[in-house]
């Protein structure tokens, strides 16, 4: 079969343990960030896909009267408009790529933001240019006021409208809880799901909740939220032999299907490049079935997408590690203890929790932000020879 795709283009409830311990923070009274030079390479070379014109740098430091006045931007020109909220550390699975099977360390409740600080750190960023927001895990279905967070974050209105809520989950529990969802506000589901063989899911994910992932993934299918989005970590030796059939999944349950190369955010610190599952094979596994064709600009889109012919799918992958996408990067991260991070791999933080109760001014949080922005780097440096995982897992900071 001919295919249109270029390999070298493709870009049961937990307990509460004790507090887990938090990376390096900084608590900004006067904004400034530091970064260690660890967290990304020291020049765009050391990433193909960095911008490499830098910005006036003192486009980040800010008066108290014009911390309002322009874009969200990085000494790189980098406008940030997508905003990711972790709200919960918690998860209902033990996937082995994740976390042990005991779990991790949770954070105490009083580490966690409130859904009051929650809307006002959105507030501010709304104001400063945000119009998307994620909200992500842990598993974001396990807070019990999770409906009216997604309301209170959608009433926000921003320079160009309402806020655009979106989640990433689990699907367990989503078919309790859709129809509220939907009417508080949310607009589009990505739904985790790395292997569609019960026993195998039971295998990764250390929970026989397989049947209950399905109702959810039912439950968003017959809701009006499009387009609905399933997202697979693909993985050596674990679900690499069943792409074309999880494709095929995603097909039947008119959802989108997209892979995510593995990165280095496991609990365990036990990635490696060399053994990972990178684009160029994920697409060379689904063309021995499926004749593909790559559809359009991806703008600042993590997915380089192709269109499935013979149908109306599509499937993406996410090549974050073989062909980063930081160049267009337009995000910024809130972890649930209220950690503010400027990258995925960032290994250092900005403490907006402490600012909010210690009676910072929402002036003082714009400050820190935009602080915070300036302070990223070019791009992420997983192959930079300095490069040290964040100490932070995945569950921990957030997709």
């Amino acid at each position: 079969m001919t295919t249109a795709y270029h390999p070298g283009r493709a870009s049961a409830d937990p307990p509460a343990p004790a507090a887990a311990p938090r990376p390096t923070a900084v608590a900004l009274p006067t904004p400034t960030v530091r970064v260690r030079t660890a967290q990304a390479p020291s020049s765009p070379g050391a990433d193909p896909d960095a911008p490499t014109r830098p910005a006036d740098a003192s486009s980040a430091a800010r008066s108290s009267e014009d911390v309002w006045d322009g874009p969200l931007v990085d000494s790189f020109g980098r406008v940030h408009r997508d905003l990711r909220i972790s709200l919960t550390d918690k998860c209902n699975l033990r996937c082995t790529y994740c976390m042990p099977a005991e779990g991790l360390p949770w954070l105490a409740k009083e580490n966690v933001l409130t859904t009051d600080e929650i809307e006002r750190v959105a507030r501010v960023l709304a104001r400063l240019g945000i119009v998307e927001v994620r909200l992500t895990g842990g598993e974001p279905l396990l807070r019990p006021d999770i409906v009216d967070v997604v309301r209170r974050l959608h009433a926000i209105e921003g320079p160009e409208g309402p806020l655009d809520i979106s989640m990433t989950t689990n699907a367990i529990r989503l078919d309790r809880v859709m129809e509220d969802l939907e009417a508080a506000g949310l607009s589009r589901l990505n739904i985790s799901l790395d292997t569609v063989d019960p026993e195998r899911f039971k295998m990764l994910t250390r929970r026989e909740r397989f049947s209950a992932v399905q109702a959810g993934i039912a439950a968003a299918r017959a809701s009006g939220l499009r387009p609905l989005k399933i997202n697979a970590v693909a993985m050596r030796g674990v679900n690499d032999d069943e792409f074309c059939d999880l494709l095929r999944f995603a097909i039947d349950h008119e959802a989108e299907l997209r892979f995510i190369e593995q990165m280095p955010l496991d609990a365990g610190h036990v990635w490696s490049r060399h053994t990972m599952v990178d684009g160029a094979e994920i697409l060379a596994k689904l063309s021995a079935e499926f004749d593909l064709e790559p559809v359009g600009d991806r703008g600042s889109s993590p997915a380089e997408v192709f269109r499935v012919r013979g149908t109306d799918a599509t499937v993406g992958v996410i090549a974050s590690v073989t062909a980063p996408f930081c160049g267009a990067c337009d995000r910024v991260r809130l972890t649930a203890d209220g950690q503010l991070r400027n990258c995925l791999f960032a290994r250092e933080e900005s403490d907006l929790l402490s600012l909010l109760r210690s009676g910072g001014s929402d002036e003082d949080v714009a400050r820190m932000i935009r602080a915070s922005i300036g302070a990223k780097r070019p791009g992420h440096g997983i192959d930079d020879p300095g490069f040290l995982q964040p100490d932070r897992p995945m569950s921990a900071i957030g997709g």
